[in-house]
């Protein structure tokens, strides 16, 4: 666009000279270089360069008006300065409520709007001062001739942005003739966009789903299966996925699975086991993470008795469950009854898989009830019967034996072949207060029942919790989708339904996410009235930015992303990019207007002026997302969404805000005026009254 390498490399002297003292001010707050602080630095590299672009475009074509290099840099920043204030200020406002918000989001993104905010300021200081300082002194206004290649290639491209900008003024003119077909076309293209998501076009999430080449494995036998057994059959399992060549290395934990040792003490969990899985680099396979786990699904499946559950482990590094409602109220048989009507109703909503609840399968157990009146008859109390039954099963480690100035604990306990089946229990004695035996069948009514070894609460209220994992869907829209079916339903008395984990932390993430966008699209306004000293002409900007969304969701669409929190962000800072190209319009048409032209030439020469810087911005922002956008290694895909919905919104932007802004200016011009003439007309019919 400006045909000289040393103008460009103007512009390029921008990134390290905005970034470095970002760097100086991360230090200051005491930020370090994380997810969230080098995702804010790699998206900011196209922002960089936009002040400076629009600064030095405008000092290029002062050059070109015949004016000296010092004269042009001066004149040409002093008059673009404003223009470039407004826009990165509006940028500011809409990443700082960023950082104010609370909760969860608020600690996930406070670094990465800060960030954000830093750098975007430090371009505005470049942008004022050394870009023009450069310009002033080595700027050069190329001379192009087709003697040379380098001059003919310049010529034809600006060739292109004649035809271009002459194409462009006929589509601005008929728009501005036909101001209601452009409102009707951009409002239906907003609605179609917007109803792609709960058409199911475009799904929704808390986080995207990430290829970190790690899953876990939950193995579950039967409640009965002694610990020896369990390891047993996951020396089996550890065969089955060591043989694959994608495995690098694999950790097995026998005797429990995280969480499950959660509860009461002395929970038995010897039929439990969990296996951690790691693989090779996403790009050393030729099979998806989540591929691999169907396959090993398959595979263990194969082993008798086994019952194993995979889950992905995502960008947090935590594999818990992509589904999770619980279930509450006060009686246990209501709330399970409740949980198994949740289970059904997940189980068969597609994409829905492992569907369980977070108790495990109940257990037999042996129920001791004891009988006070034979308890006093025979002279035994509860605390002696109790006290047998732990020395007996648990053991006890008082005794101590010292030896040579050692102390060594002598645990004491039956004998494992003493201690087998209920008989075993039934026939364990006791001493009473006259030192006399009995057996424990003579004070106790003595059965095997089935238990539970955990017992869930939440929010003072008994509780079982329904997860699952989420399967070739996302997971947001698979939930969505429980929700309607369960609220067709009755539930039984005394029960309700709320949502757990990460689908909790969606809905309140995208409630946060949407009231830090609307605060930003007030203080946005706000800001451009003190800038401006008027309240028309920034809301004729606002006009701009729900054009971003048509080009983000159909951005999201086409690359198969979801709306998660990150292209949420990518569509905050959509918006706050947008509105660059309604400023650069309305600010050159406010100027021509100064001059004597009318509004519909106005914006005509403001359109033509400023295509070209329009072109330049938004060209450079695209370019410096496609690498983010077309990222295929571990955990590119939380960058991928937010690119794509930059890239979307900003091509969106540039094609119909280039219409719809003048036709908004025409539309409020036509108004004030209006108003106007009323005011006038009131004025007069007022003095008339009086004299």
């Amino acid at each position: 666009f400006l045909h000289s390498l040393r103008s460009a490399s103007f512009v390029l002297v921008a990134i390290p000279s905005a970034m470095i003292p970002t760097f100086i001010g991360m230090w200051y707050l005491g930020f370090s270089l994380n997810l969230m602080t080098l995702l804010g630095l790699s998206l900011v590299v196209g922002i960089l360069v936009d002040d400076s672009i629009v600064v030095l475009e405008n000092i290029y074509r002062h050059l070109e008006m015949g004016k000296d290099k010092m004269t042009a840099a001066i004149e040409g920043r002093n008059e673009i300065g404003f223009t470039a204030l407004a826009i990165t200020l509006v940028d500011v406002v809409v990443f700082l409520p960023l950082a104010l918000a609370g909760g969860l989001i608020g600690n996930i993104l406070k670094e990465y709007a800060l960030v954000v905010v830093l750098s975007t300021l430090m371009s505005l200081f470049v942008a004022f001062t050394l870009t023009p300082m450069l310009a002033s002194r080595w700027g050069k206004l190329t001379h192009l001739t087709k003697a040379t290649l380098w001059g003919r290639v310049n010529l034809w491209f600006e060739s292109l942005i004649d035809q271009l900008r002459d194409f462009y003024t006929r589509i601005l003119q008929s728009a501005l003739r036909h101001k209601r077909y452009v409102f009707i076309t951009v409002f239906a293209l907003i609605v179609f966009s917007i109803l792609l998501i709960p058409a199911g076009f475009v799904g929704t999430s808390f986080i995207p789903a990430s290829d970190r080449g790690e899953l876990n494995i939950q193995i579950d036998l039967a409640s009965e299966t002694a610990l020896k057994e369990t390891n047993q059959a996951v020396a089996q399992v550890e065969k089955i996925v060591m043989a694959h060549p994608e495995v690098v290395n694999v950790f097995s934990n026998v005797g429990t699975q995280q969480g499950a040792s959660m509860g009461i003490s002395g929970a038995n969990n010897s039929n439990l086991a969990e296996i951690t899985v790691v693989l090779t680099d996403k790009e050393d396979r030729a099979i998806s993470t989540e591929d691999f786990g169907k396959l090993l699904r398959e595979e263990i499946g194969n082993v008798p008795g086994i019952k194993p559950t995979l889950k992905i482990v995502g960008i947090t590094g935590n594999a818990s469950f992509d589904l999770q409602m619980v279930v509450k109220g006060t009686h246990v048989d209501s709330i399970r009854k409740a949980a198994v009507l949740v289970k059904e109703v997940m189980s068969k909503t597609p994409g829905a898989d492992y569907v369980q609840f977070s108790t495990k399968e109940a257990k037999r157990q042996v129920s001791v009830r004891l009988d006070r009146d034979k308890l006093a008859r025979l002279g035994v109390t509860v605390n002696d019967v109790g006290t047998a039954v732990q020395y007996a099963f648990s053991g006890n480690d008082n005794t101590k034996f010292k030896d040579q100035g050692e102390e060594y604990a002598i645990k004491l306990e039956l004998d494992q072949a003493d201690r087998q089946s209920i008989d075993d229990i039934r026939n364990l004695s006791i001493y009473n207060n006259r030192g006399e035996t009995i057996q424990l069948d003579e004070v106790a009514h003595i059965e095997e029942t089935m238990g539970y070894s955990v017992l869930e609460r939440k929010d003072r209220l008994n509780s079982i919790q329904v997860n699952a994992a989420a399967v070739g869907r996302p997971a947001g829209t698979i939930m969505q989708e429980v929700q309607k079916k369960l609220a067709k339903m009755k539930l039984p008395e005394g029960t309700f339904i709320a949502l757990e984990g990460m689908s909790k932390n969606q809905g309140d993430a995208f409630g946060s996410l949407f009231l830090a966008l609307g605060v930003g699209i007030l203080l946005m306004y706000l800001i451009m009235v003190a800038l401006y000293e008027s309240v028309v002409y920034p809301f004729v900007v606002l006009f701009s930015l729900p054009v971003a969304i048509i080009g983000a969701i159909l951005g999201l669409a086409l690359s198969l992303n979801t709306l998660n929190i990150f292209s949420i962000l990518g569509l905050i800072m959509s918006l706050g990019l947008v509105a660059k190209n309604a400023i650069l319009i309305v600010d050159f048409a406010n100027h021509e207007k100064e001059k004597g032209l009318s509004v519909t030439d106005a914006l005509i020469a403001a359109g033509r002026e400023r295509l070209r810087p329009i072109l330049m911005t938004t060209f450079a922002m695209i370019l410096g997302m496609l690498p983010m956008a077309l990222a295929s290694g571990a955990g590119a895909e939380t960058k991928n969404s937010m690119s794509w919905v930059i890239i979307g919104g900003l091509t969106s932007s540039m094609i119909f805000t280039l219409v719809l802004v003048p036709a908004v200016y025409v539309v409020v011009e036509n108004v004030k005026e209006q108003l106007s003439r009323w005011f006038r007309k009131k004025n007069n019919t007022t003095q008339v009254v009086r004299l």
